[in-house]
């Protein structure tokens, strides 16, 4: 039977190791030629050509998503499809960044001839710096670890968690040097949540037009729940007689004027309606709404034009239904 405390054991065995690797990676991060690899890259015209066989394959993968999502123009090339027609996707304003952590990947070596009589910089991160890779490039990056993490030597595991942050340390330092803002992130993130979260404004969301719950403040109270009612949103905004927001009453205002036993058909929504209610603007992110809600622990909100007027409506159930929650 297994043993539970080898297992966990075992885990945290790998996880010491891969921590002594990172901690070895800082003084490669912190030397001239990463500096250097930076402002090659920041300087690049084209796009970031990154390559890499097996395990340096899947990660060089990751480091290309990363630069494409955060502001440096980026492809992920198979050294061996690029051998059979897959290195014409090389422009002359491209940059090479060639990862092995032998340094001597032979699918890499044999385009080395092509990319070097195109005059394209290469950027190899391996962790052998006297390898053949670290000698034809123009700048080399040492991933260089104590020991991989599997305990036969074979497994690639503390230098595949090296290279992956050392793609990160060249991403991020570069998305810094260039100013990059969320709202660049979010036009490279257009689909899933987080460009939802980063794009979707309350424009987008609300509830307008004939979907907007709205009710005068002169009306009696049972009027105004016939309009809760219809549009479904568990609240109405009231105005006055010049379409001025001038309150709201939601589900809860309706239980606490049932509590009180208040006549529904003779009292006034004016005088249950909850007065000085939050407002937002339609510009606003959606997320920001969602913050305003949860502030406020509050679970919809009136949105008004620049004159106080109510020109849309939305609630919690609109923010999951827009994946922003």
């Amino acid at each position: 039977m297994l043993d539970v405390n080898k297992l966990r054991q075992w885990g945290k065995n790998v996880i010491d190791v891969e921590r002594k690797a990172l901690d070895n990676l800082y003084q490669y991060v912190d030397s001239a030629e990463f500096a250097t690899a930076c402002k090659l890259i920041f300087e690049c015209t084209g796009k970031v050509i990154v390559m890499g066989m097996g395990k340096s394959g899947h990660i060089g993968n990751k480091i290309s998503a990363t630069f494409a999502s955060t502001g440096t123009p980026a492809f992920f090339v198979h050294p061996g499809e690029a051998s059979h027609g897959d290195l014409g996707v090389l422009s002359e304003n491209d940059i090479i960044l060639a990862i092995s952590n032998s340094g001597e990947a032979s699918e890499i070596l044999t385009l080395m001839p092509v990319i070097k009589r195109m005059g394209l910089p290469i950027i190899a991160v391996t962790g052998k710096p006297k390898s053949t890779m670290a000698k034809h490039a123009i700048v080399h990056l040492c991933i260089e670890v104590p020991e991989e993490a599997c305990p036969l030597g074979l497994a690639p595991t503390s230098s595949t968690t090296a290279t992956l942050v050392m793609g990160d340390a060249l991403a991020v330092a570069l998305l810094q040097a260039r100013g990059f803002t969320k709202d660049d992130f979010a036009l490279s993130h257009p689909g899933g949540m987080l460009g939802r979260k980063l794009l979707l404004k309350v424009s987008d969301v609300m509830h307008k037009g004939h979907d907007l719950p709205l009710v005068r403040q002169n009306i009696c109270v049972t009027d105004a729940l016939y309009e809760i009612s219809n549009k479904g949103l568990g609240m109405t905004a009231v105005t006055d007689d010049s379409n001025k927001l001038v309150g709201i009453f939601t589900d809860g205002d309706l239980r606490r004027v049932i509590d009180a036993q208040v006549n529904l058909r003779e009292t006034s929504i004016s005088d249950v309606m909850s007065k000085g209610c939050i407002t937002i603007s339609e510009g606003i992110l959606a997320a920001e709404a969602l913050k305003v809600m949860d502030e406020n622990d509050i679970n919809g909100l009136i949105i008004v034009d620049d004159n106080n007027t109510p020109i849309g409506a939305l609630n919690m159930l609109d923010m999951v239904k827009a994946g922003v929650i």
